[in-house]
Formats: C-alpha cells, sequence, structure tokens
C-alpha cells in the first residue's frame, strides 16, 4: 500500500498544478436560486477553504479527535470547501444528524440539533450574501460577515492520522486512509458532472477529483439531463456514478 495523502495535501497539489484552472462550476436550479452560476478556481477554493479552516482552528478551538456536523446541501459549493476545511484541521466531518457535535456549520441555525452542539456556524448559501439572512442567537458566526476576516493561509497545529475517522456518513464511518477507496474511477483531467444529493457521497468525490487534477460542474436542484446544452458548453466529458445517493432536494 502507497504512502496516503491526507485531504489538504490533495488540495495542495491540484492547485499547485495549475491554480487557475476551475475546480468547481455550480449551477443553482432550485426554483429560488434564480440560475445562479459561480466559477471557482482551485486557487480560490484554497482560499476559502483556509479561512474557513482557521475559523475552526483558531475560532472554534477544532482539531484532531473534534466532531463537525456540517448540515449543508449537496451538491452545494459550500459544502465542498467545509468540508475540505473540516479535513485540513484534522477532524470528524459528519454530515449525519449528531447530538452533542463539537461544531454545527449549517444553513439553518435556528435547528432543533443546534442546541446540542457546542458551536454553530450559520452558513448563507447565496454568493454575494453579506450577512446571515435572520436573526441569530447569541455566539453564532455569522459565516457572510466573519470568514473574510481569517487568513487566506493555512498551518494545522495538528494532524490526524491514516486511521483517524475522516467522515461519517448514513452511519458508516470512512477513515482518512479510505476516503478515496471504493468510488467509481474518474479519468485524469476530466470535466465531471455531479448532481447526487447524497453529501456524503459528494465530498469524497469532490476530493476524488481535486486527486485526479479534473474539475466539477454541480447541479444543484436540476434534473442534470444528458441533453442540457449547458453540459456541452461546460466542456463536460464524464458523469460518475452517484453511488446510489439520492437526489438533490431543494433545501
Amino acid at each position: 500500500m502507497g504512502v496516503v495523502q491526507l485531504p489538504h495535501e490533495i488540495l495542495a497539489r491540484a492547485v499547485a498544478a495549475d491554480a487557475t484552472r476551475p475546480a468547481l462550476t455550480y449551477y443553482d436550479d432550485r426554483p429560488e436560486g434564480a440560475g445562479e452560476r459561480i466559477e471557482i478556481s482551485r486557487k480560490v477554493l484554497g482560499t476559502w477553504v483556509a479561512k474557513a479552516a482557521n475559523a475552526l482552528q483558531e475560532g472554534l478551538d477544532v482539531q484532531p479527535g473534534s466532531v463537525v456536523l456540517v448540515d449543508l446541501p449537496a451538491p452545494h459549493w459550500r459544502l465542498a470547501y467545509w468540508a475540505l476545511a473540516v479535513w485540513s484541521v484534522g477532524a470528524t466531518l459528519t454530515v449525519d444528524a449528531h447530538e452533542g457535535a463539537d461544531v454545527l456549520v449549517t444553513a439553518h441555525p435556528d435547528a432543533p440539533v443546534a442546541d446540542d452542539c457546542d458551536e454553530v456556524v450559520a452558513v448563507s448559501l447565496p454568493a454575494l450574501a453579506r450577512r446571515f439572512d435572520g436573526e441569530l442567537r447569541s455566539g453564532v458566526l455569522d459565516e457572510a460577515a466573519e470568514l473574510a476576516s481569517y487568513a487566506d493561509d493555512f498551518t494545522a497545529w495538528d494532524e490526524a492520522e491514516e486511521g483517524d475517522t475522516a467522515l461519517v456518513s448514513a452511519g458508516e464511518r470512512v477513515t482518512y486512509a479510505d476516503l478515496l477507496t471504493g468510488l467509481p474511477d474518474v479519468p485524469q483531467g476530466a470535466r465531471t458532472l455531479l448532481s447526487t444529493g447524497d453529501p456524503g457521497m459528494f465530498v469524497r468525490q469532490v476530493l476524488q477529483l481535486l486527486d485526479r487534477q479534473a474539475s466539477a460542474v454541480l447541479v444543484h436542484g436540476g434534473s442534470a439531463t444528458q441533453d442540457d446544452p449547458r453540459w456541452r458548453a461546460e466542456g463536460v466529458d464524464h458523469r460518475p456514478g452517484t453511488g446510489g445517493g439520492r437526489p438533490a432536494t431543494d433545501r
């Protein structure tokens, strides 16, 4: 068995290979999304990950052994960078409801699960949001208003071990060593269409694409039909299996 690369190493390698290449192109096909299209380069993705990781490590005391519940819809670009941020810190990412998580990252900070988490980060899904659209209780971190204050570079104070739990999804635990194990193969450099609504599968697919020097077109709330002319315009040349994931919802 070869040396396992941790997620932050995979991201760093992708950025170093071609910082300006698109990492994620996001289409919001939900009725409330108004056709939003966002393109994020590898460098910009790395910046979002660094800021979120710094917020977790410096602001919320997250470290290896901590559990971070990320309750964001798939396939959303914000879920991608928060997942990579949790792994950069070396913590455990759960996308299952988890009472007593150390940190909850959510677009629904008033949800009952927030009462059982030590810290809460309120995420605004629209790209241009400058503050959370709603009242926040004291102590909740408003990502839209506060994340920009954190540094663009990140250095972990400690690293996860290969055998540590990286992901909890659908009741299954996946170690850091196995994050890329068992996924359908992706061609090197592929332009890949992702539409799965399964957050656990989605975050692993994003990591796999970075590892394969590939990029993703994300479709949220749409059918991602084969004959959609947008995919030809985007240069999509690969559609992986979704691993049986549920369809994307309108959360």
